[in-house]
């Protein structure tokens, strides 16, 4: 669900702190969750490139009382019902590997642990999603080209690889989503970093 007011990375850490300590006031200390933060919060965590989503997609594992505490913290701040969930399991782009290759990010009130996809796996699971008219192509970009920068670049066989480890094959994404990637590689990330900056300014 989208929000009318964005996520950062700062206020995100907010509302997951306080969903924990709300979650933990509900269920007890005995019983653990899991939230694997997906898309747009994923790239506002991990990379600096986006400061900002509107909406929050996730994988959640967690008891019944867990729902509850997220409709508390929107109440709170004045955010959606259901400002962080799990309708993103409907898509295309959802697939149960996700959280074997899902990164540790934080824990929060000692009993709701944290992940994010980053890498390979988060631009695979942008390049299988692949809608042209959200975030999703300018964010692959942006992944592509931050971590050129940190030194550890993704190549196309890496790309490929994720791909087959979430979706089976690389040939489970279209031939245009195919050839987008391919072509970014060739041409050079700066290239079209300096291009989606024209084209989002």
């Amino acid at each position: 669900m989208l929000s009318d007011k964005p996520f950062t990375k700062e206020n995100l850490d907010l509302y997951l702190k306080e969903l924990a300590k709300e979650y933990r006031k509900r269920s007890g200390k005995n019983t653990p969750a899991e939230i694997i933060l997906i898309g747009g919060a994923s790239v506002v965590i991990n990379y600096g490139f986006r400061e900002m989503t509107y909406d929050a997609d996730a994988i959640i594992t967690a008891s019944s009382y867990m729902k509850d505490a997220i409709n508390y913290v929107g109440d709170k701040y004045g955010l959606p019902n259901g400002w962080i969930n799990d309708d993103f399991k409907k898509t295309e782009s959802y697939t149960a590997g996700i959280s074997q290759y899902a990164e540790y990010y934080r824990t929060f009130s000692n009993i709701v642990t944290f992940r994010t996809i980053s890498g390979e796996y988060l631009v695979a699971m942008k390049l299988k999603s692949g809608r042209k008219y959200k975030y999703d192509m300018s964010d692959i970009i942006g992944v592509l080209w931050e971590q050129e920068k940190k030194g550890d670049p993704l190549t196309l066989d890496r790309i490929k690889k994720a791909v087959c480890n979430l979706y089976g094959s690389y040939e489970s994404l279209s031939e245009d989503i195919r050839r987008y990637i391919e072509s970014a590689l060739e041409t050079g990330i700066m290239r079209n970093y300096i291009l989606v900056l024209v084209s989002t300014s």
